[in-house]
């Protein structure tokens, strides 16, 4: 490979250390899906890895440089490889109606804009693995109790098994990030269905957290919830006490407008 040149003003930093992609490409287990699209593959230290492992390998970049490369190093994917925005991209028509793994060296920038995108299209992305800023991955993994613990922790853990894999440090980078980073995994649960109102679950979720230290009853006040449902022993809880499970039985309740046990 050759040098790994630095692009900041895309907010990415790219791995140098081979070992390392090697361990994040090792992590695709090819159950319930064929396709595996790398977000960011930047100059293809992680491609090279994931080569060998699928004939069905799609890149996404957007700087238009490192599509050049990649062009010119990876003449097999040119008809798999689409310069543009992840975020931004209709999936549908990239990649049809056929389920994909995601894989990638996040820019940290839009990490957390890469899960809720994937978390919006759940059905078609049955595995996602890739490289965070420790911070995030932690935050997704994180088990409800603690600071850490918000509402990308929620509303990832309803849909995914997710697994906070190994830390790596600044200095496989170039440039070296100011933080660690980490690997994190999730896997999606098989035969979940969502049983409340899913944009009502994001609402509650989201104001829930945006006042953490503030109980649900303070948090939730401006849903104008009646008396007998605010009244309950769980609005007397911090939102991060809550588990996935116990913020789908909360929606179910205030979307039935009926909350006594």
């Amino acid at each position: 490979m050759k040098p790994v040149r630095a692009k900041k003003k895309l907010g990415q930093h790219f791995l140098t250390d081979l070992k390392i992609a090697q361990k994040i490409a090792d992590t695709l287990n090819f159950k319930n899906y064929t396709k595996v699209l790398e977000i960011g593959p930047g100059m293809g230290v992680l491609t090279q890895f994931l080569v060998p492992k699928t004939k069905n390998l799609y890149l996404i970049e957007i700087d238009n440089e490192s599509v050049e490369y990649l062009k010119k190093n990876y003449t097999q994917l040119e008809t798999n490889l689409i310069e543009g925005d992840f975020l931004k991209i209709n999936i549908e028509e990239l990649l049809g109606n056929d389920s994909f793994a995601v894989i990638g060296n996040f820019p940290y920038n839009i990490s957390t804009q890469i899960v809720f995108k994937t978390l919006a299209h759940r059905d078609k992305i049955p595995f996602f693995t890739g490289m965070f800023q420790k911070e995030v991955a932690e935050r997704i993994c994180e088990p409800p109790g603690s600071k850490k613990y918000g509402i990308l922790s929620v509303l990832t853990q309803i849909f995914y098994d997710t697994s906070y894999l190994f830390t790596v440090p600044p200095g496989v980078f170039n440039p070296p990030p100011k933080v660690d980073s980490a690997v994190m995994q999730m896997v999606r649960k098989e035969n979940f269905i969502l049983d409340c109102d899913e944009a009502l679950l994001f609402k509650v979720v989201k104001l829930s957290f945006q006042q953490r230290r503030k109980t649900l009853r303070n948090s939730l006040k401006t849903m104008n919830l009646p008396d007998n449902l605010r009244e309950d022993a769980i609005f007397d809880l911090r939102p991060e006490k809550l588990s996935g499970d116990d913020f789908i039985q909360l929606t179910k309740r205030i979307g039935n407008g009926n909350f006594s046990n």
